[in-house]
């Protein structure tokens, strides 16, 4: 009985000891700061629970994937409107006849181009796409305008309420307008069968009624008071790939480019 009391005080020694060994060794790795911290978990919500959330870079491709859509609060005219902030847009590559230009009265086609303008885009939330230039002396924003898929300045010249008129260097879809304008002139849409393209040159090309679509006579620069004139006229006849009447001397694609 002796030896049995003795062997038992031994092991509640030593597991005494154990446990003070143990807790020593809690004490010298709390000394240290070494913790473990749990992962973050997700709370019903889905927000992050134990862990500040990264911010969102607004430079990132997943930010700038998605353009930013602005909408339309007054169409001008054909090719011109303008946007929440009140920022002023003309469209690039077209030209529509004039209705709010003193200088020349209402064009030919000019209203039906406006209300056109109104149809696709007034009221709308647009996409705005840069070519080259910010903005034209004017000041107006020079950008092709989307509603969804469609091209609002393609969709002009194609159904015949505008022209292409290409400025350099904003030229990226010149040749997808001209072939638009080759489309429009070939089936008569629009001004192409309503307008005398080919009477006085300071109504910028755009005429009174006629059935009329044929160039009479040879054009220079001296019948023109505007470069902008002068361009519209040289694209429609095929500029620059074609220049009948040689408006564009040093074959840069401009034509007239003298006039103010």
């Amino acid at each position: 009985m002796r030896m049995l009391f003795g062997s038992k005080r031994r092991w509640i020694v030593i597991l005494l000891l154990a446990f003070l060994l143990l807790g020593f060794i809690g004490a010298i790795g709390g000394s240290n700061g070494s913790s473990i911290t749990p992962s973050p978990s997700p709370n019903p919500s889905g927000e992050v629970v134990g862990a500040q959330a990264s911010p969102i870079n607004s430079s990132s491709p997943a930010a700038s994937s998605n353009p930013q859509l602005l909408k339309v609060t007054k169409v001008v005219d054909g090719d011109t409107i303008q946007i929440e902030g009140g920022k002023t847009v003309r469209y690039i590559g077209i030209d529509t006849p004039e209705t709010v230009d003193p200088r020349r009265g209402v064009q030919c086609f000019g209203k039906e181009a406006s209300s056109k303008n109104k149809e696709l885009v007034l009221g709308k939330e647009v996409r705005l796409e840069k070519d080259v230039s910010e903005t034209d002396r004017f000041g107006r924003l020079l950008r092709y305008v989307y509603v969804g898929e469609l091209m609002i300045n393609e969709t002009l010249v194609k159904e015949g309420f505008a022209q292409a008129s290409s400025y350099p260097p904003d030229v990226k879809y010149q040749e997808k307008f001209r072939a638009a304008q080759e489309d429009a002139q070939k089936n008569k849409k629009g001004l192409w069968g309503s307008c005398n393209l080919t009477s006085s040159a300071t109504t910028n090309n755009y005429g009174t009624p006629s059935n009329s679509g044929t160039v009479s006579g040879d054009k220079d620069c001296g019948d023109f008071s505007t470069h902008g004139e002068a361009q519209a006229f040289f694209i429609s006849q095929g500029g620059p790939t074609s220049d009948p009447h040689k408006l564009d001397q040093d074959k840069d694609g401009i034509a007239c480019e003298t006039l103010p």
